[in-house]
């Protein structure tokens, strides 16, 4: 079961009451970190999270509110123990920003594997030793530099019916075997097909992440379907829209109305300017664009 907590939820630079946007993402005891600002370690105890417990590093792009918790997190992940290679993915543009972030951890008792992603088209990453089923897809964005939107999917097996198990009188030693996909061969000599004693396909769960762009189209198409669609919304009054349009940011009604087009289940909201103290006192017009949308807060939790 997916555990999704937004460590942070501001844009620029951290206030006393609220980190920069961070997500993170646990499933099956492993993690997968999204973007990692300054403080990011900070706001991991803060919220009572592991950082032993990172599997793997996404970075959308190279801005300092993204990446400059990258050295201190590291040094503090050291010393947990760890001592399995840690990939970091992050798109072409941002790798030497990377490398040189590393320098100034004066070496760590794990290997850090940084993994370019192309930042001009789609991509498509598995994370099978987290969970077999798990994939996260990549969305070129439109920023002010190159930048990456994540989408993390899990899927799920078929429900298994043991009724018709049984009236196939299959041994219930093979149960797991089928219920995880696979045909079986019975003593008896038959030959069993998992489809034979297990549901129709089921939805995945989708969690679709993107922050620092404009509110482009491809987005909705991305976050089609999501369980829980992230997006930022740096401003919540209309007349900041050329402004943000300039800066290549969105405001939050933008981010109400790509949710309304991607049939999103629920939204929440992240990437706050410094400058909006109060998020919250736009919460009953952005409803009336989109009911499900959440003025989220650092901290804010959900399992899927």
């Amino acid at each position: 079961m997916p555990e999704i907590t937004l460590l942070g939820t501001g844009g620029m630079l951290p206030l006393k009451n609220r980190f920069l946007t961070s997500l993170y993402y646990e499933q099956n005891g492993q993690a997968i970190l999204i973007d990692c600002g300054e403080g990011t370690q900070v706001a991991f105890a803060q919220h009572g999270l592991k950082l032993s417990r990172i599997s793997a590093i996404c970075l959308t792009h190279l801005h300092a509110d993204h990446v400059t918790g990258l050295p201190g997190l590291l040094l503090s992940l050291g010393n947990t123990g760890r001592q399995e290679m840690l990939p970091i993915y992050c798109g072409t543009t941002t790798v030497m920003t990377i490398k040189h972030l590393l320098y100034v951890t004066g070496g760590l008792p794990f290997d850090v594997k940084i993994i370019p992603i192309s930042e001009k088209k789609p991509q498509e990453l598995h994370f099978t030793d987290i969970d077999p089923l798990l994939t996260v897809r990549t969305l070129p964005l439109s920023h002010q530099a190159p930048c990456l939107g994540y989408q993390i999917e899990l899927g799920k097996k078929p429900e298994f019916l043991p009724d018709k198990a049984k009236a196939l009188e299959v041994p219930v030693q093979f149960y797991r075997t089928l219920h995880s996909g696979e045909d079986v061969w019975l003593p008896d000599g038959r030959f069993i097909k998992a489809s034979e004693v297990t549901g129709p396909p089921r939805q995945p769960l989708k969690v679709t992440y993107t922050t620092d762009t404009l509110p482009i189209l491809a987005i909705a198409d991305f976050a089609k379907d999501s369980d829980l669609f992230i997006c930022e919304g740096m401003w919540g009054t209309e007349d900041r829209k050329d402004s943000m349009n300039e800066k290549k940011h969105m405001l939050m009604q933008d981010a109400c109305r790509l949710a309304v087009k991607a049939k999103a289940k629920r939204l929440w909201l992240t990437h706050y300017s410094p400058a909006e103290k109060d998020p919250h006192v736009y919460e009953e017009e952005l409803q009336m664009i989109y009911p499900g949308v959440n003025i989220s807060k650092d901290g804010e939790h959900i399992s899927l």
